[in-house]
């Protein structure tokens, strides 16, 4: 019976990285060798600076000290994405903004979204079912150096360099997990009579054989694409942003960071606004049927107040659109490789990540067993894929503006999800609840719904029933939260007392 003794990593960046850790880990110990090959050449995206909080996890799964990620990666804390300008600005002001946060909407355990809805008066959404808004508006980090190492008084992720992750996750992958590296360039793949990938013909180190291959090189898809012919399921006409231009912007050292994404929506997409300890890193995104790339330059510059000619600026051409079956014989797609939908929610990071680990914990040591997990990790995988598009395009379809083409053809639901037209209409006339989200690979969940839909003014027609305990409750939620900001530092404080003092070990 023919065993795996070695698994071959294609393309190093974030997801390849990603992928050796969750992998070498996985292995360490066994019989399996696990060896990355990384192209000297060819750089990598290198944008993905956002994440959400399954990352606390990941990084604590593969023994990387806090202290060490924040400080090697220019790490700052993610407590929520504001979206600003999503509505009516007619109907709902100026500079209109909800927050997306990353702490449990439910107090106590509590779901007070009906008491909320019954209360016309009510502060926002995420006003009343966290403190977490306060913390974010006025810009206090999520912990204190005498916290713990991935600890706080409130949920976070991170914004991060994605070049010095990726180093950072090298570094630990090599070391800690006995992950092989190879700094060379794949130049051909070589299939066997059965349809399986047996051996990378590179430049200058030789062949390399591997019993199984993960390819994350990227938008090429060297293995899986173009080496497998495996297509891709294209999602465009529901989420039509196809363009990105990138600058990076200097900040000075005393400038305020906030302790959230800024995603600010225009006349054809949004802009993604994150700042890192020395500088922001903004995108502007957008549907070219809708706008020229001339126009898009103009309105990037008229946000960021300065000319683009100054900044380290890039353009990223995107296409929505993920695998039809992310694993196939024995290569699995990871990152951009396997599928990509606009940054929005920061989603490539997270479903490389979620990818990466469900990969390692069901890649079987005996080959005869591939097919047999490779359909249950596509089954997972492509429902994973299908309900993150849903709630991408969920963001769009609520939106009441009326200012553009590109927002009236947004309101369309002809290319929505059967599941996403099911779901709106039973919240027609009922809170959504946690058995709406009948499966455990919902990248976003209840909580995450809950946000977007009520920051964005979907109002049921539900029979609302408020319930007086409720109003108690977040009345204390309202007293905590303010109880935290006197003892909580500002965001750029607590990370220069990290940089100085270093967090607690335990």
């Amino acid at each position: 019976m023919k065993k795996l003794r070695k698994v071959v990593i294609v393309g190093g960046g974030t997801s390849g990285w990603l992928a050796a850790n969750h992998i070498g880990k996985r292995l360490l110990g066994s019989d399996i060798e696990v060896c990355l090959i990384e192209s000297p050449t060819i750089p990598t995206i290198g944008v993905g600076e956002g994440t959400v909080p399954m990352m606390v996890s990941t990084l604590q799964s593969f023994g990387i000290s806090e202290q060490t990620f924040i400080t090697q990666c220019d790490a700052t804390f993610k407590q929520s994405i504001k979206f600003i300008n999503w509505l009516d600005k007619h109907h709902h002001g100026e500079h209109n903004y909800y927050h997306h946060l990353f702490e449990y909407p439910f107090p106590n355990n509590q779901d007070v979204t009906q008491t909320w809805l019954s209360d016309t008066t009510a502060a926002s959404f995420a006003e009343t079912v966290s403190f977490q808004h306060m913390l974010c508006e006025q810009g206090v980090g999520p912990k204190a150096i005498t916290h713990a190492q991935y600890t706080g008084h409130a949920s976070y992720a991170y914004h991060l360099n994605a070049l010095k992750f990726a180093q950072l996750l090298k570094d630990n992958a090599t070391s800690r997990f006995n992950v092989k590296l190879l700094k060379t360039n794949v130049t051909a793949v070589k299939c066997n009579d059965e349809g399986h990938i047996s051996e990378l013909q590179t430049d200058d180190s030789g062949q390399v054989s591997g019993d199984f291959f993960v390819d994350c090189s990227g938008f090429s898809s060297i293995l899986h694409r173009q080496a497998l012919g495996v297509k891709s399921v294209d999602v465009s006409d529901q989420l039509p942003i196809d363009k990105a231009i990138t600058a990076q912007v200097p900040t000075s050292a005393d400038d305020a960071i906030p302790p959230y994404t800024l995603a600010t929506a225009h006349q054809a997409g949004w802009i993604w606004d994150i700042a890192l300890t020395t500088r922001r890193g903004t995108g502007f995104v957008y549907a070219s049927d809708y706008l020229t790339k001339e126009q898009a330059y103009t309105k990037f510059e008229r946000y960021l107040g300065q000319p683009l000619s100054g900044l380290k600026v890039r353009e990223i051409d995107m296409k929505a659109g993920f695998a039809e079956r992310a694993w196939h014989k024995n290569c699995v797609a990871l990152g951009l490789a396997q599928g990509f939908v606009e940054p929005l929610e920061a989603t490539s990071i997270l479903l490389t990540d979620f990818s990466a680990k469900l990969l390692a914990e069901n890649l079987p040591v005996q080959h005869h067993a591939l097919a047999l997990a490779a359909k249950k990790y596509n089954e997972i995988v492509d429902y994973a894929w299908r309900r993150v598009v849903d709630f991408i395009q969920l963001h769009y379809y609520l939106s009441d503006r009326q200012d553009s083409a590109f927002w009236r053809a947004m309101k369309s639901t002809d290319s929505m999800s059967v599941v996403l037209k099911e779901r709106l209409a039973l919240w027609q006339y009922q809170v959504p609840k946690k058995s709406d989200f009948n499966s455990k690979y919902e990248v976003f969940e209840l909580e995450n719904y809950l946000y977007i839909l009520y920051g964005m003014h979907f109002k049921p027609c539900a029979h609302l029933v408020a319930k007086p305990e409720h109003k108690e409750l977040i009345a204390m939620l309202t007293s905590y939260g303010e109880q935290l900001l006197k003892q909580l530092p500002k965001h750029r404080a607590l990370l220069n007392n990290i940089a100085q003092h270093g967090l607690q070990k335990i």
